[in-house]
């Protein structure tokens, strides 16, 4: 396996599915993937990070991956709302009292305030007020009463903190309870891209559960996730390629509750203590981390008109929002942002007689198979995703489909020693971009949701029968395992759960209508 930070060459680090992908546009990027380092990190501000950083040497990486990571806990240790030892859960259990805080809690909650101004109260840390009792209403089955959340909707207008530059104390006003979550990782990764870069980095990527950042000598693909489905392994919405700027995509499509087979978003609408329901995602593209994912919240919760009248305050961001009536908000200059639509093969199966099925004895298209696995978490900050293949293969043992694989380095590939057992198996495109990342709506470390629609790597519906489910993970100082079961898909939904190995935890598989 590669070192802990591996050096990509003619390819980084990605999620991909062997299945046309979309391909960097400009040939002088793909010249820049030499000299980029890439790592994955688990439960980073309670989700993933993906890291990319280009260097002179390795030493050079490493020392900006340590300050990077430094800064990461530096800040959680003061502003996590997930630590109950953090100076903000600290402060956030007082009331009435002047606290005197670091300037970090004091410029955080100082930026929060003006951010509440320019969203006219769409963004509101007392939000959580409404979600507690959206969220006890899914376990009962009751929809609040109106008293209840007109009382929620008066709390959250009320003033949540007062603050004194002069003396560098905050107040803390109100029971309410606070949520900074989105806010605090915005601040807290422009933060660390910009330790990457004072350690010697010379260009930074991260991505922290689909909020991205790009700092200094980096140009990046960026795919937006569709709201529509769960999957990692979808066809995104759009890709766009961004260099020095942030992204952050907001939604409720990875957080829903359900309400009496109803889904809940976890977005609310501070001014009624509704849920947000009309928009399905909003991804924003802004100069800086901050603004993206203010943005990105408030525009997930506004009306069309109001976001409108919103972006018109901010000429330099761009963004899309999708509504779910199928309308959709785009700024005059995304269409800047947008990678050609260019599609290629990234790993070729060898050609088969047997090829796909006859159209009159396909693949039942009103049922998909839902692959959603653990990757386990550990008590290390600095776990490292493993490689992970997970793919298809028929009666015969032959791979019909890669759903996913993920990986930093094609050399290594064959630590995942079954999957890549087999010249027929997979070739590795030569010169093929897999340095593609996915802005989307945050969601918890280590879990993933995969897709298969009942086709073979070149895009055809198999025929029904029997085929067997592959999931496997190596990862360096750590362990190995492999997954399989055998499932007919014949069109009659079914459900298993396989149980953990090493490196993997419990994979769900789920066979049922789409």
């Amino acid at each position: 396996m590669p070192r802990p930070f591996s050096l990509a060459l003619a390819a980084v680090s990605a999620l991909t599915a062997a299945y046309p992908s979309p391909l960097l546009a400009a040939p002088e990027l793909a010249a820049h993937t030499s000299g980029i380092w890439t790592a994955h990190h688990e439960n980073v501000l309670g989700t993933s990070l993906e890291l990319r950083l280009r260097a002179a040497s390795q030493a050079d990486a490493d020392r900006a991956e340590q300050a990077l990571l430094a800064e990461f806990d530096r800040q959680s240790a003061i502003l996590s709302a997930w630590d109950t030892s953090s100076e903000f859960s600290r402060w956030q259990a007082t009331r009435g009292t002047a606290v005197r805080v670091s300037p970090e809690l004091l410029g955080t909650l100082a930026r929060f305030d003006h951010w509440k101004r320019q969203t006219d109260n769409l963004l509101n840390a007392a939000a959580a007020d409404a979600a507690a009792i959206w969220q006890q209403a899914g376990t009962t089955d009751e929809r609040p009463a109106p008293a209840v959340l007109q009382a929620s909707a008066v709390r959250m207008q009320q003033p949540q903190w007062q603050l004194d530059a002069v003396h560098n104390t905050a107040t803390r006003l109100s029971g309410s309870p606070l949520v900074l979550a989105s806010f605090v990782k915005s601040r807290i990764s422009q933060a660390a891209a910009n330790a990457a870069l004072a350690a010697g980095a010379t260009g930074v990527m991260l991505n922290v559960g689909g909020d991205i950042v790009l700092r200094g000598d980096m140009t990046q693909r960026v795919s937006i996730a569709d709201p529509s489905s769960d999957a990692e392994n979808s066809a995104p919405l759009d890709t766009v390629l961004l260099r020095d700027r942030a992204i952050a995509t907001s939604g409720g499509y990875r957080r829903n509750s359900t309400l009496n087979g109803e889904q809940i978003s976890h977005l609310i609408d501070p001014r009624t203590a509704q849920p947000a329901t009309a928009v399905l995602s909003a991804s924003v593209v802004a100069p800086d981390a901050e603004q993206a994912g203010a943005l990105a919240t408030a525009l997930a919760i506004a009306s069309p008109a109001e976001a409108h009248r919103l972006l018109r305050d901010f000429p330099a961001v761009d963004a899309l929002v999708v509504y779910r009536d199928g309308d959709r908000l785009q700024t005059a200059n995304w269409s800047r942002l947008q990678e050609p639509r260019l599609d290629r093969t990234v790993f070729r199966a060898a050609p088969r007689a047997a090829g796909a099925a006859p159209a009159n004895a396909a693949w039942n298209q009103n049922l998909d198979l839902t692959i959603k696995l653990d990757l386990p978490r550990t008590d290390d900050p600095r776990y490292r995703r493993p490689y992970v293949a997970v793919w298809i293969e028929d009666e015969d043992k032959y791979p019909v489909r890669t759903v996913a694989l993920w990986f930093q380095k094609p050399k290594w590939l064959n630590e995942l020693k079954t999957w890549y057992r087999d010249d027929r198996l997979r070739n590795l495109s030569e010169g093929t971009d897999l340095s593609a990342t996915i802005s989307s709506a945050t969601r918890a470390p280590g879990v993933y949701t995969l897709k298969w629609d009942g086709k073979d790597n070149s895009g055809k519906l198999v025929k029904p029968g029997k085929y067997t489910v592959c999931v496997e993970a190596a990862r360096e100082h750590g362990g190995y395992g492999l997954s399989r079961y055998t499932m007919d898909f014949n069109g009659t939904p079914q459900q298993t759960t396989l149980p953990p190995q090493p490196e993997v935890g419990t994979v769900q598989l789920d066979y049922a209508k789409r």
